[in-house]
C-alpha cells in the first residue's frame, strides 16, 4: 500500500487511537471491555506499555489507520519471555495486509528484546454467525503461525450473553536458557538507528 509507514506510537496519538478502539468497544465483543476509556486513561496505557514493549501505529497520509502492542503475559519475573499480543485497525484499514505487517515488526521487534513466546488473548462466538464477533481475529492469527492452545468456554457476557475466549501462541525461539529480557525503552535508539522503527 502507498503512503504507508509505521513509527512509535506517542502518547499525544491517545485521541486518534482512542477513535480506532472505541468501535470495538461500544459495537463488538472483540474486547470485553464494555466502557470506552477516557483519553487520558488511553494515554496513560500508552505511556504505561512503552517503558517495557513496543507500542506501533500504522499511518497513511498522516492519519493514523491502526495499531499494535505487546503486553505482560504475566506479571511475574519468570514470565518475561512471554508477552501478550494486542492489535485494533481502523475499518478502512482491514483486509489490505496492514495487521500482518504490523504484527512482522512486533514478532522482529519482541525478538530484539529476547521474548520468545507471543501469547494473543482472543474473544471466540459461540456461533460463527453472532452479530457481535466473527472468527476473523483467530484465523488471522492461525495464518500468522500461531496455533490454539487454550479455550474458556462462557466466561464473558457482554451485550447481554455469553461468550468464550481462546488463547494462541506462537513461539520465536526455545534456547535451552534464553536471553535477559531488554525493556522496549533500552532498545528504541537502536531500532531506530537500524531503520527497523521510526519514532517521528
Amino acid at each position: 500500500m502507498e503512503n504507508l509507514t509505521f513509527r512509535i506510537a506517542k502518547p499525544s496519538d491517545a485521541a486518534q487511537l482512542l477513535n480506532i478502539y472505541t468501535p470495538y468497544v461500544t459495537n463488538t465483543a472483540i474486547t470485553f471491555e464494555t466502557t470506552p476509556p477516557s483519553c487520558a486513561q488511553f494515554k496513560k496505557r500508552i505511556e504505561t506499555t512503552l517503558q517495557r514493549y513496543p507500542y506501533i501505529v500504522a499511518i497513511k497520509d498522516e492519519k493514523i489507520i491502526g495499531y499494535a502492542y505487546t503486553s505482560s503475559f504475566k506479571d511475574r519475573s519468570a514470565y518475561n519471555w512471554s508477552v501478550e499480543t494486542s492489535i485494533y485497525l481502523d475499518s478502512s484499514a482491514q483486509g489490505l495486509g496492514i495487521g500482518t505487517r504490523l504484527y512482522q515488526l512486533l514478532e522482529k521487534i519482541s525478538a530484539a528484546q529476547n521474548v520468545i513466546s507471543l501469547n494473543a488473548c482472543i474473544a471466540y462466538p459461540k456461533t460463527p454467525t453472532n452479530p457481535y464477533l466473527n472468527l476473523t481475529s483467530p484465523k488471522f492469527h492461525e495464518h500468522l503461525g500461531f496455533s490454539k492452545c487454550a479455550h474458556f468456554h462462557d466466561c464473558a457476557y457482554k451485550f447481554d450473553q455469553w461468550f468464550d475466549m481462546i488463547w494462541m501462541e506462537k513461539h520465536l525461539l526455545i534456547p535451552p536458557k534464553p536471553n535477559s529480557f531488554i525493556e522496549f525503552a533500552q532498545i528504541k535508539d537502536q531500532l531506530v538507528r537500524q531503520g527497523v522503527i521510526t519514532f517521528d
